[in-house]
C-alpha cells in the first residue's frame, strides 16, 4: 500500500499536506496550460475552479450563486473579485492574493441583473491594462446577462471548461492526500451506519448519522448523501426519503462529503437483518463487474477498454445507454464530481480517455435482483499508480453484510440468509 493516512490537523513534526505546494502546484499548472493555449485569460465563475486557481473559499452557501469571479490573464497572476467583506478577509488571511482580492459581485443569479455591465467592466479594464483585449477570454460557466455584457465590451468569449478539466484530471501529490483523507471520513462514517442500522431507522435518520459523523471529523461540506432502501433500490431514483427500514430490506447509500475542498463518491450496500439469495447474487455480480473493471486500470489503458467489459443497458432492463447512465460508470474526483476521465458505455466508445498516473477517479455498478425490487449498488475510489491503482475507499465490500443483528428462534441465531446458511456478517460484530 502505496499511500499514507495522517491525521487531520497540521504539525510541525510531520508533513502532512504542504498547503504551500498544493497552492503553488494547482496555481503552475493552469498558468502552464494558459500558456500553451490560444486564449489570452481565463475568466472563472465556477466554485471549484476558482478554489484551484486562488485558493479562497466562503462557504458552501455560494456555491451554486455563480457571485464571484476571478480572472487569470496570459503572463499575470489572478485577480479575484470576491462577495462583500470576504475580500478584505483574502487581504488579510491570504497573502497569496493580497491587494489582488478585491469586492464585487455578479448578478446574483438574476436578482441583480443590472450588475452585469459591471462585471463585464472590470474586466475589460484589467484585459486594456495588459493588451489582451483582442485575445480570447476562455470561461467556465456564466449568465446570460453576463456574457452578453461581456460581448458589448469587445471581449471575445471561448470555452475555458476544457483547459480547467485539463489542469484537474491529474492530482497532486498533496490533492492525494486530500481525497485519501476525505474517503478516511467516509470509511468511519459507513462503520457508525453500520452498527446503528436496523429495522425501524429512517432513511433520513440515516442521512443525519452520517452527516454528524462527517462533520465531527472535520468536514467542509456534506454534499449529499444517497439513503435508498427496499422496493426504491430498483429503479435508483437518486434522493432519500423518510421511508423506514424492514426486515429484509436491501439499502444502499452513496456519501459525498469533502474534506479540504476534496471529496468522496462512495456507494456500499448492506442488507437490514437477513438478505434472500437473490439479494445476494445480485450482489455478487455487482461487485464481479467492478473488480474486473479495477483489474483493468492502469496507464495507458482507455475508458473504452474498461467500460467494454460492463453490460450493455438491455441486459439489465434499459432500452437505451442513455436511459441506463451513471448506473456503470466512472468518473474523476478532485474539488468536484464530476471531473475527468468519464466511464461510460454511452460516451467512451466514441470518446475513449486514456488513463495515466495520479488520476483520481470513482468505479461504480448496479446490478438488479432477480426479485424484481431489490438491487444492488457498490462503488470504489482508486488512485492510479505506475503498476495499476490502489483502492482508497476501504470500508468492507467484498460480501453483502447485514446489518441489524441476527434473528433468533427458540432454536438458536436464523442464518444471515433465508435460503442459504452463508456468513455475510463480519465475525468481529
Amino acid at each position: 500500500m502505496g499511500l499514507k493516512t495522517f491525521g487531520l490537523t497540521a504539525v510541525d513534526w510531520e508533513e502532512r499536506v504542504n498547503y504551500d505546494r498544493l497552492r503553488a502546484q494547482r496555481l503552475a499548472r493552469v498558468e502552464r496550460l494558459l500558456s500553451e493555449s490560444e486564449l489570452g485569460a481565463l475568466l472563472c465563475f465556477d466554485m471549484s475552479n476558482i478554489r484551484y486557481i486562488t485558493a479562497t473559499h466562503i462557504g458552501t452557501w455560494a456555491m451554486d450563486k455563480l457571485v464571484r469571479f476571478c480572472l487569470l490573464p496570459q503572463g499575470g497572476d489572478p485577480i479575484l473579485w470576491d462577495f462583500g467583506s470576504a475580500a478584505r478577509h483574502h487581504q488579510l488571511y491570504c497573502p497569496w492574493l493580497g491587494e489582488r482580492s478585491r469586492a464585487g459581485i455578479s448578478t446574483l443569479r438574476g436578482a441583480s441583473s443590472e450588475q452585469a455591465q459591471e462585471v463585464a467592466r472590470k474586466i475589460r479594464v484589467e484585459l486594456e491594462e495588459r493588451n489582451l483585449l483582442g485575445e480570447p477570454v476562455g470561461v467556465d460557466v456564466i449568465e446570460p446577462a453576463v456574457l452578453f455584457a461581456l460581448q458589448a465590451e469587445g471581449v471575445k468569449i471561448a470555452d475555458g471548461q476544457p483547459l480547467m478539466q485539463q489542469a484537474r484530471k491529474i492530482k497532486t501529490e498533496d490533492e492525494i492526500t486530500l481525497i485519501n483523507t476525505a474517503c478516511m471520513m467516509v470509511d468511519a462514517a459507513y462503520e457508525e451506519l453500520y452498527r446503528v442500522m436496523k429495522p425501524g431507522m429512517r432513511e433520513n435518520e440515516c442521512v443525519g448519522l452520517v452527516s454528524k459523523v462527517l462533520y465531527d471529523l472535520g468536514s467542509e461540506h456534506v454534499e449529499g448523501v444517497n439513503a435508498i432502501s427496499g422496493e426504491r433500490c430498483n429503479p435508483h431514483p437518486h434522493v432519500y426519503t423518510d421511508r423506514v427500514l424492514r426486515p429484509g430490506d436491501p439499502a444502499y447509500f452513496d456519501i459525498l462529503h469533502s474534506y479540504n475542498g476534496y471529496r468522496t463518491c462512495y456507494y456500499r450496500t448492506f442488507a437490514i437483518g437477513s438478505a434472500s439469495a437473490a439479494q445476494v447474487d445480485a450482489y455478487k455480480r455487482c461487485r464481479d463487474y467492478l473488480d474486473e473493471a479495477i483489474s483493468l486500470i492502469k496507464p495507458g489503458v482507455t475508458t473504452a477498454d474498461v467500460v467494454k467489459i460492463w453490460p450493455r443497458a438491455e441486459e439489465f432492463g434499459f432500452a437505451s445507454e442513455e436511459a441506463a447512465f451513471a448506473l456503470q460508470y466512472g468518473h474523476g474526483v478532485g474539488l468536484s464530481i464530476w471531473e475527468k476521465p468519464i466511464f461510460s458505455r454511452f460516451v467512451s466508445f466514441a470518446h475513449p480517455e486514456v488513463i495515466e498516473e495520479n488520476m483520481v477517479f470513482a468505479l461504480e455498478t448496479f446490478w438488479p435482483a432477480s426479485d424484481g425490487w431489490s438491487a444492488a449498488r457498490i462503488e470504489e475510489m482508486v488512485v492510479v499508480n505506475k503498476a495499476g491503482c490502489e483502492v482508497i475507499t476501504r470500508f468492507p465490500a467484498e460480501e453483502l453484510l447485514v446489518a441489524g443483528g441476527r434473528y433468533h428462534t427458540a432454536a438458536g441465531p436464523l442464518p444471515a440468509t433465508r435460503e442459504t446458511q452463508s456468513n455475510l456478517n463480519r465475525s468481529s460484530r
